[in-house]
């Protein structure tokens, strides 16, 4: 597991020697350095994939501008050399994407019919193949192997969510298919031990119960038709991936931790959905759906569907989801400082302030009363928590840490 700690006082209490503390400082920058010239790598080479593949238009010179620089991009990595392997790893990948993308826009506009299998085979062969060959790579190189992977799992999911969509599958098999796409963007993310990957599994695992996001000019929105049933099953993420990070190898332990931010960030989104609009849980899975057009009834045939549920369903009106989201936060908030898990902490603290503000103006914003109730509260609660932290639960860590 990663720790934040200050390196300057560390050396000033004897803890560390100075050569010690510059080598923490260079491995640093070191880790920076490879994160930020793979980053521009990696999004050099998918613009100029997309680009020459909408530039050239035609499925010939997509096809033979690709062959030409996946030949060449192996031949650089095959005669080795730093700065020809460097350059090798973006021909090869520039090759296989106007080849595995330039496939998917030819079948797409061109096979309808053939689309959605013909991508989910051709994708799910290329990524077996280069998934095997990244572990033991000998013509090309890991990066390169990882990434053509990369690549294929994509292509795969194109042709599946393309299948779902042209054959317009609805309710379970659309969340089986999401599902699907989850673990396998995960296991994508560990095989490669890239976090990046593994982290865009919060995606279609979101939208399992229809969270996702819309764009129109100049304005984006989040929507959670089900903020109770996604907290739940975003607490279940977080829970497993904080597990993951304490108890596994520290290969997995990353994974799990990355996870477990993203379903945090999820999770008080929906919270904030909730504290907006309040909740009719279950409204989507297994009552008539939010509205009667998408449920295919008539407008008084939903109705009637929607009183009969509304009348034993579980209704959590926006004034209580404000209120237990913040204690939730405050929860969260102490849990994740008394355990060093940063991340976590961080984006308790960025939703607890967003709460704040967002409730300033829709909830209880004539009611200057409740912030003072609230803000009074606050001060013994933090003081509560501080006394059980450092009477009971630092003990508590020192002593296991003594032990380990």
């Amino acid at each position: 597991m990663y720790y934040v700690a200050d390196s300057n006082r560390l050396l000033s209490e004897g803890v560390l020697t100075p050569d010690q503390v510059n080598t923490l400082r260079e491995q640093a920058r070191e880790t920076m350095m490879k994160l930020g010239v793979n980053t521009l790598l990696t999004g050099g080479i998918i613009a100029a994939t997309l680009g020459l593949i909408f530039w050239l238009a035609a499925p010939l010179p997509v096809a033979i501008c690709g062959i030409l620089a996946l030949v060449a991009g192996f031949a650089a990595l095959a005669m080795g050399g730093e700065t020809l392997r460097f350059f090798g790893n973006a021909a090869a990948l520039i090759g296989a994407g106007l080849l595995l993308g330039g496939a998917g826009f030819e079948l797409v506009d061109r096979h309808e019919t053939i689309a959605g299998p013909a991508m989910l085979a051709l994708g799910g062969a290329v990524a077996t193949i280069f998934g095997l060959a990244y572990r033991r790579p000998r013509f090309t190189s890991r990066f390169a192997c990882g990434s053509i992977f990369l690549m294929g799992v994509a292509l795969h999911l194109w042709g599946l969510g393309y299948l779902s969509e042209h054959n317009d599958w609805t309710g379970l098999p659309v969340a089986l298919v999401s599902l699907y796409a989850a673990l396998l963007i995960a296991g994508a993310g560990v095989w490669t031990d890239v976090r990046l990957v593994t982290a865009l599994a919060i995606v279609p695992f979101a939208q399992a119960l229809s969270t996702g996001t819309a764009y129109w000019h100049a304005a984006y929105a989040f929507y959670s038709p089900e903020s109770t049933l996604t907290i739940l099953q975003m607490t279940t993420v977080v829970l497993a991936g904080t597990y993951a990070a304490s108890h596994l190898a520290p290969r997995f332990a990353r994974h799990g931790a990355i996870l477990a931010v993203m379903a945090m960030v999820v999770a008080n989104l929906a919270a904030l959905v909730g504290s907006l609009w309040g909740d009719l849980v279950g409204q989507t899975v297994w009552g008539p759906g939010t509205s009667y057009y998408r449920s295919g009834m008539s407008s008084a045939d939903y109705q009637i569907a929607f009183e009969t549920f509304q009348e034993t369903a579980l209704h959590i009106s926006r004034e209580v989801y404000s209120v237990l989201w913040a204690i939730a936060l405050a929860v969260a908030i102490f849990w994740s400082a008394h355990t060093a898990r940063r991340g976590l902490f961080n984006t308790a603290v960025t939703f607890a302030g967003l709460h704040a503000y967002t409730q300033m103006f829709e909830s209880f914003g004539d009611e200057p009363l409740a912030y003072v109730i609230g803000g009074l509260a606050a001060i013994p609660l933090a003081w509560g928590l501080w006394q059980v932290d450092r009477r009971y639960l630092a003990p508590r860590a020192s002593g296991q840490a003594s032990s380990a």
